[in-house]
């Protein structure tokens, strides 16, 4: 990686939500990609190799679950962190998140942007150091 910003890919298909999350935190300096589906997710995953995986659970085309099973059967991908927003908050849901590696998990009905944000630049300043 040349550079210290970090690449970020939000995958999400509201479009609003998508939005929302992309002008937040580009505003905090981080470099943005976004995908509305999950094959376009998968599609930029193994071209643009991110930093870190905003994932959304219930996509059209490859569900978020897919997507994980994906990244952890490449071993190029699979050490790149997902943090995953969904309104799937049920204790199965998480722990099946959980056991596919990924690091946050939040629901989107008590999505704080500020909370993200603080993880995601919690997270970039692990990586960096």
């Amino acid at each position: 990686m040349t550079s210290l910003i970090m690449k970020i890919l939000i995958v999400e298909d509201d479009k609003f939500l998508r939005t929302l999350l992309e002008k937040k935190i580009k505003n905090e300096g981080f470099d943005i990609l976004t995908a509305s589906d999950g094959e376009e997710a998968l599609n930029k995953i193994v071209i643009e190799k991110p930093d870190l995986i905003l994932l959304d659970i219930i996509l059209p085309k490859k569900s978020g679950f897919y997507i994980l099973e994906e990244i952890n059967k490449d071993v190029n991908l699979k050490d790149i962190p997902v943090f995953i927003i969904s309104n799937l908050g049920q204790s199965e849901d998480i722990q099946r998140g959980k056991k596919l590696g990924v690091k946050e998990y939040f629901v989107k009905a008590g999505l704080s942007l500020d909370e993200l944000v603080s993880k995601i630049k919690e997270f970039s300043n692990l990586r960096i150091s």
